[in-house]
């Protein structure tokens, strides 16, 4: 492969030296390019070298706004004896209306402003032919027409307005005391904001930028050369000014005098950390509940301030000390960031009127960076006073239960009940019986000290327990009123006889000798009494008394049995008895 492209090579330099030789032989188009030394001309003379002319490009100033053409440059053949008699031509990009030729002298004129923006560069094509015949003299000749650039363009940024976010009491960095709005090393990156130059970055400073603050100091800085703006001032506070307006200039001329600039404006919003704990506005809050609260009821509710926003500033809230913190509990209000203190179990103002408790307020999200700010977290005192309520009577039992004997005449004392009023006032008490439970009126009760006492008399058999309810009431106020049952046994008296159930008939036959009937049972009497076992059963069987002799029949007791049973006493009985007997 070495070999071949040195081969190449030696190729291509003898087709350049024979070519250059046949130009030097024949007659060429050459340009002129007219320099400073020509009165009034911008340009340069490139002088002949022995080998012929190098030549590819003219150059034009851009935004030329004299009052004539401007002089491009000049083209002329060597074969031109000056006589006229060659023609020159101009074509390609631009020939005509913005480039013009003299054919005669072959001097190139821009006719209208340039601006390099919009173009660069132009291609031409040139050819002296015969004046008379149009026929070409020489091969037509390329040449590139470059507009030079000026710097007319100001650097422009990409946007308007920017906007930015960075969080509060962010990281500084080191300045350039030479210039302090140049931030040179650290401080925490808020945006990077990027201008553009239209104008040729390659010729001259005309599009090399420099980046300065015009408005923000002292809280922020730009890097001159990259456009990052960068925080400047330390511990700056959101809770103090959220929002900055800071505008950037960018300038060319690599920022010296005599370059145009641009400016932006951005606005940079400080975002918020966790660097403030939550504070009560006040040291003690007052509350106040109704020993007739139930539990679950809000009490009340205390809030601690905290200015930061968002999970940084949200608090939670509890209890950590007090003499009632097994009566009341506290939740958290996360839409209010409320502490709400509710009644945890029922108070009563007669047992005690006054609780103290401790509240915390604390952070739930605590960023470690800001620790050493802490603690985040406060307390405060809640007291809450018990308020009196109108509590209705109380019995001093849940029940009562009481006796009374059957037959006791109308008037006698069954029993008592008590209440009385927990409120402080301690209002006198009325007493009465719910007569829906008590229809038939048995009793009735002594409306001031809660006796009760009967109607009339009571009859076990008939009912041996009554059940009624008796009401207690303020008298002050009929609608505080309490209830409670009372249970009463009715006691037994031995108030009824033993009653002999239907008498039997019984059949017996004669005795002989083999089979004698003496103390042989021969029916079974019983009896029955209303009466409690305490005075009814066990009974006594005997016959009464004008039979009491009969030598023929006997009453044997059964002991323990409600029964009793006749036996004979004679082995022999000839006639037919009718027997009577007693129970008792």
């Amino acid at each position: 492969e070495n070999y071949c492209l040195q081969a190449a090579l030696v190729c291509l330099g003898v087709l350049c030296h024979s070519q250059a030789f046949t130009m030097e032989r024949r007659g060429h188009l050459r340009p002129s390019f007219h320099g400073h030394h020509e009165k009034g001309k911008e340009g340069q003379v490139l002088q002949r070298s022995k080998r012929g002319w190098v030549w590819n490009q003219f150059f034009v100033i851009e935004e030329y706004t004299g009052p004539d053409p401007v002089l491009v440059g000049r083209l002329h053949s060597d074969i031109d004896s000056g006589d006229g008699n060659i023609k020159y031509i101009l074509s390609g990009e631009g020939a005509g209306t913005i480039f013009v030729i003299d054919d005669k002298s072959g001097n190139i004129h821009a006719t209208k402003t340039l601006d390099r923006e919009e173009r660069a560069q132009y291609t031409l094509m040139a050819q002296a032919v015969d004046r008379d015949t149009n026929r070409p003299l020489e091969p037509p000749s390329e040449f590139i027409v470059k507009v030079q650039d000026i710097n007319d363009n100001p650097p422009e940024f990409l946007h308007e307005t920017y906007h930015a976010n960075v969080p509060e009491r962010s990281n500084v960095g080191a300045y350039d005391r030479g210039d302090p709005s140049a931030c040179i090393v650290g401080g925490t990156s808020v945006i990077q904001v990027t201008a553009s130059d239209a104008d040729d970055p390659t010729y001259g400073n005309s599009a090399k930028l420099v980046y300065s603050i015009l408005e923000g100091q002292p809280y922020f800085s730009v890097e001159a050369q990259t456009g990052i703006i960068r925080t400047a001032l330390p511990n700056m506070d959101r809770e103090a000014k959220e929002e900055y307006h800071v505008v950037i200039q960018a300038k060319d001329m690599g920022g010296h005098m005599g370059g145009l600039s641009g400016t932006t404006k951005v606005t940079i919003t400080l975002t918020d950390v966790n660097d403030n704990p939550p504070k009560f506005p006040q040291s003690v809050y007052q509350m106040s509940v109704s020993e007739a609260a139930v539990p679950g009821e809000e009490v009340g509710r205390v809030k601690a301030k905290d200015p930061d926003i968002g999970e940084n500033g949200l608090v939670t809230y509890n209890i950590v000390d007090g003499d009632g913190m097994e009566l009341f509990e506290i939740t958290t209000d996360y839409e209010t960031q409320e502490g709400v203190v509710k009644l945890k179990k029922p108070v009563d103002f007669e047992t005690k009127r006054a609780y103290s408790l401790k509240v915390e307020a604390a952070n739930v999200h605590i960023d470690p960076k800001f620790i050493s700010n802490g603690p985040f977290k406060d307390t405060v005192t809640v007291k809450i006073a018990v308020e009196d309520a109108d509590e209705p009577p109380m019995f001093l039992a849940p029940s009562y239960i009481h006796e009374v004997q059957e037959n006791a005449a109308a008037g006698t004392v069954v029993g008592r009940v008590h209440a009385k009023d927990p409120d402080a006032a301690n209002s006198p008490i009325r007493y009465s019986i719910d007569r829906h439970t008590d229809l038939d009126r048995y009793f009735t009760i002594n409306p001031e000290d809660g006796f009760i006492k009967t109607t009339k008399p009571l009859d076990r058999e008939e009912t041996a327990w009554l059940n009624i309810s008796v009401f207690a009431a303020e008298i002050h106020n009929r609608h505080q009123e309490a209830k409670v049952p009372v249970a009463i046994r009715v006691l037994d008296v031995n108030d009824n006889a033993p009653k002999i159930a239907a008498s039997p008939e019984s059949f017996i036959c004669e005795s002989d000798q083999t089979k004698p009937l003496s103390n042989q049972p021969i029916v079974t009497i019983s009896a029955d009494d209303k009466d409690d076992t305490a005075n009814g059963p066990r009974f006594i069987f005997s016959l009464p008394p004008e039979i009491i002799h009969n030598p023929n029949f006997t009453v044997r007791d059964n002991r323990g049995s409600y029964q009793g049973s006749y036996a004979f006493r004679e082995v022999e009985m000839k006639n037919k008895w009718l027997l009577y007997y007693r129970a008792q």
